[in-house]
C-alpha cells in the first residue's frame, strides 16, 4: 500500500519487529514474501506508538484497540520493544497469557513501585491466613454454643425425669 509523505515522495509502510528496533521503518519496496497492508483500526501499541498498524502486527492480537490503557500501563512498565521481545520468545499459544500477565504485573507496578505483584499476593495471603483464623474461632465458638446447647436439652430431660419420677410416688 502507498503512502504519500509531506514532500509528497510516495513510500511504503512495513513493519519490521526486531529486538533492536520496533520502530516503523518505511522502504521504498516490501519484500514480496511478506505483503503487508494497513489495518482499519490501529491496535493500541501501534496508536500509542504513532505507527502504521498492518495485519501481520505482533501485537494487535493482544492489545486491541478497544483496550489503549493495557498496552500504555505495559509499555509504561517493561517498554515495547521488551514486550515484543518477550512475546517473540513464547510460543503462540502462550503469548496472549504473557500479555495479560504483563499488563497485570505493570499494574501492580505502578500501585506498589518496590513489591509489585509480589506486595499484593502478600497482601492477600495475609487476609486468607487472618480469615483462617477467623473462620477457626467462629467454628471454635460454634461448637462450644452447640454443647452448652446439648447439656441444656440433657439437663432439662433430667430434670423432667425427675419431675416425672416424683410424680409417680
Amino acid at each position: 500500500m502507498e503512502y504519500t509523505d509531506h514532500t509528497t515522495r510516495p513510500f511504503r509502510a512495513s513493519a519490521h519487529f526486531s529486538s533492536s528496533s520496533t520502530l516503523l521503518s518505511y522502504s521504498s519496496a516490501l519484500p514480496p514474501s511478506l505483503p503487508r497492508t494497513a489495518v482499519q483500526s490501529p491496535c493500541a501499541a501501534c496508536r500509542v506508538l504513532r505507527r502504521r498498524c498492518t495485519d501481520r502486527c505482533m501485537l494487535a492480537p493482544y492489545f486491541p484497540s478497544s483496550e489503549p490503557l493495557n498496552f500504555i500501563i505495559a509499555h509504561r512498565v517493561f517498554g515495547a520493544s521488551n514486550i515484543i521481545k518477550f512475546l517473540q520468545e513464547l510460543p503462540e499459544s502462550k503469548r496472549a497469557d504473557a500479555a495479560r500477565s504483563m499488563v497485570y504485573e505493570a499494574n501492580m507496578r505502578i500501585r506498589d513501585p518496590v513489591y509489585g505483584c509480589a506486595g499484593a499476593i502478600s497482601h492477600l495471603q495475609n487476609q486468607v491466613n487472618g480469615l483462617k483464623a477467623e473462620l477457626a474461632m467462629t467454628q471454635a465458638e460454634l461448637l462450644i454454643m452447640q454443647s452448652q446447647q446439648q447439656q441444656q436439652t440433657h439437663s432439662a430431660s433430667v430434670w423432667e425425669d425427675i419431675n416425672l419420677s416424683s410424680d409417680w410416688k
